[in-house]
């Protein structure tokens, strides 16, 4: 009798008999088999996938070049050049994963690109900056504490762990992302002789960087593949990834000069040659510059676009000073207002901070430390003092500052 039962029972999708079935699942006056469960899964995932990716499509297609480059300005001072090739680069990855590839179409290849200028002119800042306006996750890692698998260190693959991290682990939002590599120079080929030992954190890690960054599938631990052995690893595929490398390549201006065989005393040879800007050789940087400094020539053609950042002179460092919105002047009278303290700055002193800053050769790092030497003894006294003594404000005259920083190390500071 049971048995003539279980034919009578069919599932409510496909109409298969309970005897024919693996499993029968039975709901409320219906019941449905392991089949129609498994073809249920599959159609719901593959739909909340098409959504998802409609979702960050319609996302993508609000963030234009000019866009970017106006919210890059609100943070970051001059280098227009810059942030226009890095607004376009952005643009056109979020186009390129807007594609639909049919058989006859074009395919967008990417255009990962390298930033090269000296420290302190906003290589990092225009990275995180960037950052705070995209729709796609995005991460920047540090190439200095990478090396050759196998040797004490992260593996390369550490970089597409902190992509996917950033992506709370959704490997599909994780392959649209952006990674920014910084101090790329830092992995540069130690010497064109041949070694017996191996250049395990230079030219071994550049090698280990050509399939990543030109697009492959690959393994990766999720957190951290030493120290977990056993994990199951997620696979990732790298080629809509977008790579954007800055570096500050010291000492390839030595390089630059030989190519253009620049002379600062003496005649020019033709009246057509073109004047060279002694102060700003960035600006004539090229691939072979970068080969010459250690870059090996495929990772080269892995990175098509070049452009450099401008050294900072006194005016762009009095802006970075006191206009950007996260400026410095602005962070120190936050900091102050807290204690109910109104801090005012006289103008000789910016002009006097400038001077320094300029002086050691810094960037825009140099004005932190000059104002953290003038600003140290009143941000501890304050605090402890300012209910006793009443005081509301606190005004940095010239004097002061010069005073201040007399008494810290920094004046023992030497430009070589």
């Amino acid at each position: 009798m049971a048995k003539n039962n279980d034919r009578d029972i069919h599932c409510s999708f496909c109409g298969i008999s309970k005897n024919e079935a693996q499993m029968l699942i039975a709901g409320n006056g219906a019941h449905i088999c392991d089949r129609c469960i498994q073809q249920a899964g599959e159609i719901l995932a593959e739909e909340l996938k098409q959504r998802k990716s409609k979702t960050l499509q319609t996302a993508l297609k609000l963030i234009r070049p000019q866009e970017i480059k106006t919210h890059l300005d609100q943070y970051v001072i001059g280098q227009d050049d810059a942030k226009k090739v890095i607004s376009v680069a952005v643009y056109n990855h979020y186009k390129r994963l807007n594609q639909k590839v049919d058989k006859d179409e074009i395919e967008i290849e990417k255009s990962n690109l390298i930033i090269v200028g000296e420290t302190g002119t906003g290589k990092t800042l225009l990275a995180k900056t960037v950052a705070k306006i995209l729709n796609v996750p995005f991460c920047i890692v540090d190439a200095t504490v990478l090396t050759e698998a196998g040797y004490v260190g992260e593996d390369v693959e550490s970089i597409l762990t902190r992509l996917l991290q950033a992506a709370d682990y959704d490997v599909a939002a994780a392959e649209r992302g952006i990674i920014y590599i910084d101090e790329i120079d830092k992995i540069a080929r130690k010497s064109d002789n041949p070694s017996i030992t191996r250049d395990v954190s230079g030219e071994g890690v550049q090698q280990a960087l050509l399939k990543i960054l030109e697009g492959t599938v690959v393994n990766v631990p999720p957190q951290g593949g030493r120290k977990h052995p056993d994990q199951k690893m997620i696979a990732v595929n790298t080629s809509n990834i977008l790579f954007i490398c800055g570096g500050a390549f010291d000492g390839i201006q030595k390089k630059i000069a030989n190519r253009l065989r620049t002379q600062t005393v003496g005649y020019k040879m033709n009246e057509d040659e073109e004047e060279i800007d002694l102060n700003n050789l960035y600006k004539y940087i090229t691939p072979q510059d970068l080969k010459n400094f250690g870059l090996i020539p495929e990772l080269i053609g892995r990175l098509p676009v070049l452009t450099y950042l401008n050294p900072l002179d006194k005016g762009t460092l009095l802006s970075i000073l006191t206009e950007p919105k996260n400026a410095l002047v602005k962070q120190y009278k936050k900091l102050f207002e807290y204690e109910g303290i109104d801090l005012k700055f006289d103008p000789e002193v910016y002009t006097f901070i400038v001077d320094k800053a300029d002086e050691f050769k810094l960037g825009a790092r140099g004005l932190r430390s000059i104002c953290e030497a003038i600003m140290l003894d009143a941000m501890f006294e304050i605090p402890s003092t300012k209910e006793q003594t009443g005081q509301k404000a606190l005004e940095i005259t010239l004097d002061y500052a010069k005073k201040k920083f007399e008494k810290s190390d920094l004046k023992k500071l030497k430009v070589a």
